[in-house]
């Protein structure tokens, strides 16, 4: 039994901490992700791709015109010009799939490169991570191109370029985009964890005011989510999500404190994470809250997994890595299995 205890140790920490050709093989992965999640069949079990498909049908042959009316600058134009070429939908798909994956891939490289596969594996087992593949494509895109300028935050052009881009791809990234402003210049972390202990507070007392500041200053479609009387079946308080958004605050603020880390780097990160969740908090009574949570979720194994890659010291062991991924695979499996698939059939 300890042989085997000491066996799966050494597996664990070869998976771990060796990133020799790792990388390739994370490489290939991605890329086999997008070519299967890009051309998956056209089914109402993948929800907006139903959507995205019919309205492609509609506007198929129709000679384009770049316009700069639209909500999504640059996802709105794309799908507009693969629709003038009469190309099939599923290359439009595997298009968006590999700026999906890749995206991901290249942040996770540049982010951890001595642990690119550890990194890109745990993001791939994430809550939201397929979903937004299939699903939310837009602001997957848009997620996937933010994680990217964050990777280059030390390069502030490439960084802001990156950035705007990725709200190119989806309006929501507004919010990250300010928020990622804000956490560069004020960067006292005791401020965003107050912060985002308030927002609590006020969420569990149903004040929606801010929501409804949120619903007023955003585009139509934003307040369409904002301003509703009758939210779905996904919003309310929703105990789940909080505790799944407050573990990398809890665990990142326990692990700066108790050995002292000074990184700035990981503050920022894990400031941008706080104050983004925080805004979710405000609007936890909207519709489709999940799409708000998303704004902080994106960096969620990046929050998780920092400390434990990317700071030299003793906070890498093995033993509390391994309960962070597996925790964080576990809530997946759980929310999949238990609470959408028996508890929601």
């Amino acid at each position: 039994m300890v042989a085997m205890g000491h066996y799966n140790q050494m597996i664990w920490d070869e998976i771990s901490f060796d990133n020799s050709g790792h990388q390739f093989f994370a490489l290939m992965v991605a890329m086999s992700m997008a070519v299967f999640v890009g051309m998956r069949p056209i089914s109402g079990v993948f929800v907006d791709s139903v959507n995205y498909s019919q309205y492609f049908s509609v506007i198929k042959g129709e000679r384009f015109v770049f316009s700069w009316e639209t909500e999504n600058l640059l996802f709105d134009n794309l799908y507009d010009y693969f629709a003038s070429k009469e190309y099939d939908i599923r290359i439009f798909f595997t298009l968006i799939a590999f700026i999906y994956f890749l995206g991901i891939f290249l942040a996770c490289r540049k982010m951890f490169p001595k642990d690119t596969l550890l990194a890109f594996v745990v993001y791939l087992g994430a809550f939201s991570t397929f979903s937004y593949s299939v699903n939310g494509i837009k602001a997957g895109a848009a997620a996937a191109i933010f994680l990217i300028a964050l990777s280059y935050r030390e390069k502030p052009m490439l960084s802001a370029i990156l950035t705007l881009i990725s709200y190119g791809f989806h309006h929501s990234m507004q919010v990250v985009a300010v928020a990622y402003v804000i956490v560069l210049l004020v960067k006292n972390r005791r401020y965003y964890l107050i912060g985002w202990v308030v927002c609590l507070l006020l969420a569990t007392l149903h004040v929606t005011f801010f929501q409804e500041v949120f619903g007023r200053l955003t585009d139509e479609q934003g307040a369409s989510y904002l301003l509703v009387d009758k939210p779905d079946e996904i919003s309310g308080f929703r105990i789940d999500f909080i505790i799944y958004s407050a573990i990398p605050i809890i665990l990142g603020h326990h692990i700066i404190n108790k050995y002292q880390i000074d990184s700035p780097t990981y503050e920022m990160i894990l400031n941008l994470y706080t104050l983004v969740n925080a805004v979710w908090l405000l609007c936890m009574y909207a519709a489709d809250i999940n799409r708000i949570a998303y704004l902080s979720w994106l960096m969620y194994p990046f929050v998780l997994l920092f400390p434990f890659l990317s700071i030299e010291g003793g906070h890498r062991q093995s033993v509390y890595l391994r309960y962070v991924v597996y925790g964080h695979l576990g809530f997946t499996l759980f929310m999949e299995f238990i609470y959408y698939g028996l508890l929601h059939a």
